[in-house]
């Protein structure tokens, strides 16, 4: 099976913006479900409770690795929420390339 240009400009259009919508689904899916998860929120708030009842009985190294763990669960959620913004926008990109090929196209 032998392909023109035209069709071959065409497959390449449907295949980006279906690649787009993908990307821009699980993008979003990651943005809205995985950074706000419960799991995360309970290590945050048990690391928090951890860290008080160490500066309550004043004991230094509980209280430096509480808020270790604290900022590697808020570097989690950073990294998360980036990876989802990422895939949102590479789908924007291949979407509006689908769509410029297709305009160039016809």
């Amino acid at each position: 099976m032998s392909f023109n240009a035209t069709e071959l400009l065409l497959w390449m259009a449907i295949v980006l913006f279906s690649l787009g919508g993908i990307l821009i689904l699980a993008g979003s899916f990651i943005l809205l479900l995985h950074t706000r998860n419960k799991d995360v929120h309970t290590l945050a708030v048990q690391t928090n409770r951890l860290a008080q009842k160490g500066i309550l009985d004043d004991v230094a190294g509980l209280v430096g690795n509480a808020s270790t763990l604290l900022d590697a669960t808020n570097q989690l959620v950073r990294t998360t929420t980036g990876i989802g913004v990422f895939m949102v926008i590479v789908g924007f990109i291949l979407t509006a390339t689908s769509i410029y090929i297709l305009t160039q196209l016809f």
